[in-house]
């Protein structure tokens, strides 16, 4: 099932994330729901709290970033198929020098800026079937699972942009939390109980 994307503003994208247990409710049945409104949205990552859930729960699945022809051939390969579930995870470590990257995300439509990030990460979390995994990643795929990560910490990546460019960017801000957007996805904003 489709479900409806929370929009910038709702104070649940705020909320830092609680964890959960292998007991918690509907669990499968709200894991294939959020792959299901991902791909709906063309995305490549949602996080609980992008569909109202404040959960340390995420997904990623960088697929479609392997068809950038920019990539080198093994950077497409790692992408291409990389699909996992992230249950109560946390990062343990950062390293290597920042660099930029254009994100965006689903719950801040047509809003798209460079954001700097460590390129190489190291994270615990259990995955669907409760399995303890502590894996290194890199590259687009450590991007990926930080922007989620930090989905779940209450932080957007509108929140790591300096002071300019948060005050160019707010009228648009301002405007999606009011439902002043064209999506082609559900989503429900802050401002309105209505649904799209």
């Amino acid at each position: 099932m489709i479900l409806p994307i929370i929009a910038f503003g709702d104070s649940v994208l705020k909320k830092k994330a609680i964890d959960i247990s292998q007991d918690y409710q509907n669990l499968d049945e709200l894991i294939a729901n959020m792959f299901e409104t991902m791909y709906n949205a063309f995305g490549v990552g949602l996080a609980a709290p992008q569909i109202g859930l404040p959960i340390r729960l995420f997904l990623v699945d960088t697929t479609p970033f392997a068809e950038d022809e920019d990539l080198t051939k093994e950077e497409q390969e790692a992408l291409n198929g990389f699909k996992r579930v992230f249950i109560n995870a946390t990062i343990t470590n950062e390293e290597g020098d920042e660099w930029a990257f254009n994100e965006g995300c689903l719950s801040i439509p047509d809003v798209r800026e460079d954001v700097f990030r460590k390129p190489k990460i190291t994270i615990e979390y259990l995955d669907e079937n409760f399995k303890s995994h502590t894996e290194t990643f890199d590259g687009l795929i450590a991007r990926v699972i930080q922007h989620e990560y930090d989905h779940i910490e209450g932080v957007l990546f509108t929140d790591k942009l300096s002071s300019l460019k948060k005050r160019l960017i707010k009228g648009r801000l301002s405007n999606i939390s009011k439902g002043k957007i064209n999506v082609d996805y559900k989503m429900r904003f802050p401002d309105q109980k209505k649904r799209r």
